[in-house]
């Protein structure tokens, strides 16, 4: 018996028997095509054609595609001279995981496919079903960078050159490098809301799927713009690690430890319960933290490190207008944040009833921000966090205003936080069966253009 792991281009004859084992499910619904699952050991009868070879399990044959019995990160795995766990994880993300959601929504996807009756199909209800699981998508494409950057490195040495090569060679795939075949998931989820739209203009509006397809296509197309939002964010951690390299004073973790957007920014006074006593800061909301800032003295675009508040401790507390009895104090405009393990109070008065409104809704955006990056499991990696770290870095550590040092930027003006909207649901569909839907697109904060504007500093 030979064993063969891909496309060899040769005719099986006579008495030979080659095998093959099964790298990924292969599932189908046509008939003259061969199901097995990852691990099955095929026999080959024909492998001349370089895309589909004819095979056998036990009693039944059919074709099957040659490429699902190779693959380049089974290949990477046997080379532990060449790839640690930590570099694969990095090149090929949660692609097994992608691969395993897509297979089972495929399968379910057939079920819901009229064979005999082709328009009486009902495609929409499947992409409604399987709507949290697109969701591992953004893993892969936040990821797809660091992939690119650690497949960069690795290629300026020709044994991995000649390794990526042979892989698919072997493979007989077409003649793109291995970033392009990477980039293939990427492509697909950015597909979807396109064919969604096509199936939906070609579908009568009393046809039984027109209202499961449209809801579908809103679904898509907020997953797509949620991932687009989500990659946006992590293309902003090196502004964010630069300005924490501006602020004089810095004590404790990095601000990308636990945060990845900024939300809101303003100057409010501020009372601590233990002290009492009115303070003016500037305050940066982040997603998990709010930073506090004092502004010098001279230089009023220059901020020094006060502390920070854990919002995942505090619960946000408007107050009417009054006499408060915990700081017997007189409020306007007032709201507190109150600690609900150690019944710590912050008291916060802000200068106009308007920018109080502001700041309340921006807890709301940075408490949903929260709650939805743990559903889908987003984070900033360890690889992209260590690169901010060496922007961090770069920049000279801040003592006070006569140091050495790069400029800081100017905090910028308050900016409304995001105005939430619901994209209309069809007639029928529970609203708990579609995901909560996001405004599209922000257009960059002011923050960062403010950031990339300033002028030297001038003694």
């Amino acid at each position: 018996m030979q064993w063969i792991r891909g496309g060899s281009g040769m005719l099986i004859t006579g008495d030979s028997i080659v095998s093959a084992e099964a790298v990924w499910d292969h599932v189908t619904m046509a008939n003259r095509e061969l199901a097995f699952k990852a691990g099955d050991v095929i026999k080959v009868l024909d492998a001349s054609n370089k895309d589909w070879w004819w095979g056998q399990i036990d009693d039944e044959e059919g074709w099957f595609p040659a490429s699902f019995v190779r693959g380049y990160l089974k290949q990477c795995r046997k080379r532990r001279d060449m790839f640690s766990d930590e570099q694969l994880k990095v090149i090929f993300g949660n692609i097994e995981d992608i691969y395993r959601f897509q297979m089972g929504f495929v399968r379910d996807l057939e079920k819901q496919y009229n064979n005999d009756d082709p328009h009486l199909s009902e495609i929409g209800p499947c992409f409604l079903e399987h709507q949290d699981g697109f969701w591992i998508y953004s893993e892969y494409c936040n990821n797809h960078l660091d992939a690119c950057m650690e497949l960069s490195k690795l290629m300026k040495d020709s044994r991995y050159q000649h390794f990526f090569e042979a892989c698919r060679l072997l493979q007989q795939m077409i003649d793109i490098a291995i970033d392009g075949f990477l980039l293939t998931p990427v492509q697909k989820i950015c597909k979807y809301p396109l064919q969604l739209a096509e199936l939906l203009k070609y579908t009568a509006q009393d046809h039984s799927d027109y209202r499961y397809v449209a809801a579908a296509l809103a679904v898509m197309r907020n997953v797509t713009q949620q991932i687009n939002e989500r990659k946006r964010r992590l293309e902003n951690i090196d502004k964010i690690a630069q300005w924490q390299a501006s602020v004089l004073d810095w004590e404790g973790e990095d601000i990308l430890d636990r945060s990845s957007e900024l939300i809101y920014t303003g100057e409010m006074a501020w009372i601590y319960q233990p002290y009492g006593r009115n303070q003016q800061r500037v305050f940066f909301l982040f997603d998990h933290q709010m930073v506090l800032c004092k502004k010098d003295l001279i230089r009023r675009d220059i901020l020094y490190y006060k502390g920070r508040i854990d919002m995942d401790k505090y619960e946000v507390v408007d107050i009417e207008d009054g006499r408060d009895d915990d700081f017997n104090v007189s409020m306007k405009n007032a709201f507190k944040l109150h600690n609900k393990e150690t019944e710590e109070i912050h008291l916060f008065f802000a200068k106009k009833l308007e920018e109080k409104i502001r700041w309340l809704r921006a807890f709301r955006e940075e408490r949903k921000m929260v709650q939805e990056d743990e559903k889908i499991g987003f984070e900033i990696s360890e690889n992209q966090k260590r690169q901010a770290a060496m922007t961090v870095r770069k920049v000279p550590k801040q003592k006070g205003v006569n140091s050495a040092r790069s400029v800081p930027p100017s905090y910028p003006p308050p900016q409304d936080p995001l105005n939430q909207g619901q994209y209309l649901v069809p007639d029928g569909i529970a609203q708990s069966q579609v995901f909560e839907f996001t405004e599209p697109k922000r257009s960059q904060s002011p923050f960062w253009q403010n950031f990339s504007r300033l002028t030297p500093f001038k003694k």
